[in-house]
């Protein structure tokens, strides 16, 4: 590597040959996948090397910027109190920290809710956990979950120190602090203490990273011996849970993206297996949650976008615990436009989330009948039909914001509490108590130096190419900011997965609209924003709906003069890198600079290789290219890495990469810059093409709060300097 010239990898053909459907592709670049290959570690050193050296034009930008995300941060963000037995269980962040502090509070001094201020400690409030003190010494570190038990004697917390996502469960003795168990490692997601807080469940990952068991820990126990209580053989499902506001019961599900099945798991019989509940069907989802004394249920059954239910509790002793969908009581069934997602229950209400132009939307309904309880049990409810009344939308005034429940924490309190917030509106929690209709904020998040009236947010629809299709667009800008044609953009997309790219507020954004430049988030096809039926109509066949609706909103904002036709940034990340990868090969001069977050690039091949983690249960996405021709030629036409057009000028390019992602692998960036270098090499005025790889951190990148800022700060500097913004 010289000063003039980016790292080269050799080219090796035979590492990877593919015949199949008659296309023939040997891949001479996929030996960068050698992870233990010393070559492979040079170069990825000679590319963060190089990386730095094209941005050094820019490096006084990001410090720039680093400072300025540290001005619009409060001196403490914390978290609104959540209550667990007899204590409140909250967090800080202080503003010269990188990780946050977890504290409990007795409830016998608070008995509502207590409300944080940035400046005062809680009197009796209890230090539990400092994550700053933890992380000491660790290249990378991030706490995923914080689980006390009932009793408040024990608390567990996981932590991944590779970025792997592959957890440790420490377990404490929350007074005085001394660690008393880590014997569970490779953990995936999910954990439930059993009620009497000597045991609990976890999932276990398979070499493919798929949580395909369920397993059962005594605290203080080696973790060899855990117990199996469930184990998914199928590849296509992952098992899923988390604890329950309802003390009595924990639904395990298994899930792939079209359907579902059910299983429940008795706290106060840990050692035994969960009973199953809802059976598999094919193209049927499920979300249970158990409310006492039966279980709500939503489902695709009747409509693809989601119908409400109640299900009675299988009988105590029954050969077959599966409750036959024929005694499903229907509550509700979303109408056109809605999408419902999400529950949240109580002894006295659940809230229900759900979806409705393109936003997040939530209601709560109220119970008509108490719950029985005999002997420290439920009596199951004989029928439900009638047991739940409507109450009111939970819905804030304004057309741009996300909303959504929150756990408020005991079954038996009557609070109904939602977070919202917007691109400009920071992080609210407002709480309803139930009993009285009174409704009080327990927290805004405080944004120092930032006054969100300078600015403005709208949502816009963008018609499709097909002249019917129309896209909801987020769109933000300073309000002093007319359409003009002179203005910076950057667009933001995913759509995959029917995840939805919601308003949301970030600091890391507000530097760059103080700057003038217009914030758009196209809410394009392949994503949930619009429901089921806009998610279905941008994958497998027609995922191409997803990278013309992104163009058509980017065309969009050139043409109705919002943004400079040369001054156009774009950003995505994990399957949003496949986007950008897709629609800078269709239409490389519509962009100034693409940041390519973690970029699932070379799609092809990790579908084509059951053998890769997550690849079988991707078929239910992506197709299946080994089986059916008609989808091997369309991701064939699309995949980003081996459709890169030659002798033609791309934007200035940055991708990002973590060497232990596991979602992603690190080696599809690093084929994809090689080939983007090389099918470019002649083009004259080519901008950079660079990619910067963690080398100890996972799919989210650099971990701590300080360590994201720096790493974006690069990004934003690189991209921005490309649009003539340098200071």
């Amino acid at each position: 590597m010289t000063e003039e010239t980016a790292p080269v990898a050799p080219q090796r053909f035979g590492t990877r040959v593919r015949s199949i459907h008659g296309d023939y592709f040997d891949d001479p670049w996929d030996w960068l996948r050698q992870r233990d290959n010393p070559d492979v570690i040079a170069h990825v050193h000679a590319e963060n090397q190089w990386a730095e050296q094209v941005c050094k034009p820019a490096q006084e930008l990001a410090e720039n910027l680093v400072s300025e995300f540290d001005s619009f941060t409060a001196p403490v963000v914390y978290s609104a109190p959540q209550r667990v037995g007899d204590w409140w269980y909250f967090q800080r962040q202080y503003h010269e920290d990188s990780y946050a502090k977890h504290y409990r509070v007795s409830a016998s001094r608070y008995p509502d809710t207590p409300v944080l201020a940035d400046s005062e400690t809680l009197e009796g409030e209890q230090l539990l956990l400092d994550e700053n003190l933890c992380a000491q010494g660790e290249e990378f570190f991030k706490v995923g979950e914080l689980v006390p038990t009932s009793d408040g004697r024990l608390i567990a917390w996981s932590q991944d120190t590779e970025g792997d996502e592959r957890w440790t469960w420490i377990i404490q003795d929350a007074s005085s602090g001394d660690i008393i168990d880590q014997r569970v490692s490779d953990a995936g997601y999910g954990f439930a203490w059993a009620a009497d807080s000597q045991s609990f469940i976890y999932t276990r990952v398979d070499d493919a990273w798929r949580q395909f068991q369920l397993m059962h820990h005594h605290v203080g126990a080696d973790a060899d011996g855990d117990s199996l209580l469930l184990e998914e053989p199928d590849e296509a499902y992952d098992l899923w849970f988390s604890a329950s506001n309802d003390p009595w019961h924990v639904v395990v599900h298994s899930t792939s993206t079209t359907s579902g099945g059910a299983w429940l798991w008795d706290p106060y019989a840990p050692s035994v297996p969960p009973r199953p509940i809802v059976a598999k069907r094919d193209d049927v989802q499920v979300n249970v949650e158990p409310a006492g004394d039966h279980l709500l249920v939503i489902h695709t059954a009747l409509s693809r976008e989601g119908s409400l239910a109640c299900i009675p509790l299988p009988q105590e002793g029954a050969a077959d615990s599966v409750v036959d969908p024929d005694h499903w009581v229907t509550l509700y069934t979303a109408r056109d436009g809605e999408r419902l997602s999400d529950l949240e229950a109580y002894r006295d209400f659940f809230t229900l989330s759900y979806r409705r132009d393109a936003l997040p939307q939530a209601r709560y309904y109220r119970r008509t009948r108490p719950l029985k309880v005999v002997n420290g049990k439920p009596v199951p409810a004989s029928d439900c039909s009638d047991l739940w009344t409507l109450g009111e939308e939970l819905n804030k005034e304004g057309t741009i914001r996300s909303l959504y429940p929150l756990s408020s924490g005991r079954f038996e309190d009557c609070l109904v509490r939602v977070g919202y917030q917007s691109v400009l509106t920071s992080p609210t929690v407002e709480e309803l108590d139930l009993r009285t209709g009174k409704s009080r904020i327990l927290k805004v998040t405080q944004v120092p130096n930032w006054d969100p009236s300078d600015f403005t947010e709208e949502r816009v629809w963008v018609t499709a190419r097909d002249e019917h299709t129309q896209i909801p667009v987020t769109l933000v800008h300073r309000r002093d900011a007319q359409p003009d044609g002179t203005h910076a953009g950057w667009i933001h997309g995913y759509g995959s997965y029917e995840v939805s790219f919601d308003p949301e507020f970030d600091i890391l954004r507000l530097p760059a609209l103080k700057r003038g430049v217009v914030h758009a988030i196209a809410h394009i096809r392949g994503g949930g924003e619009m429901g089921r039926a806009w998610y279905e109509d941008g994958k497998k066949l027609v995922k191409t709906h997803t990278f013309t609706d992104f163009l058509d909103v980017a065309n969009y904002l050139v043409d109705s003069r919002w943004v400079h036709p040369e001054r156009l940034i774009a950003e995505g990340r994990s399957a949003g890198g496949l986007l950008m990868g897709a629609v800078t090969n269709a239409q490389p001069d519509r962009f100034a600079a693409v940041i390519a977050g973690v970029p699932f690039v070379d799609a092809l091949t990790t579908i084509l290789d059951p053998s890769l983690p997550l690849t079988v249960g991707e078929w239910e996405e992506w197709g299946n290219p080994i089986e059916d021709p008609e989808i091997y030629a369309l991701m064939r036409s699309y995949t980003p890495y081996e459709n890169v057009r030659e002798g033609v000028r791309y934007p200035a390019i940055m991708a990002t990469t973590s060497i232990n992602d596991t979602r992603v692998f690190y080696v599809e960036p690093h084929k994809w810059v090689q080939r983007l270098r090389q099918a470019t090499s002649q083009v004259p005025d080519q901008s950079p093409v660079v990619i910067r790889t963690e080398m100890v951190a996972g799919h989210a990148g650099a971990s701590g709060r300080r360590g994201r800022w720096q790493a974006r700060a690069q990004e934003f500097a690189f991209a921005l300097h490309q649009v003539g913004i340098t200071k």
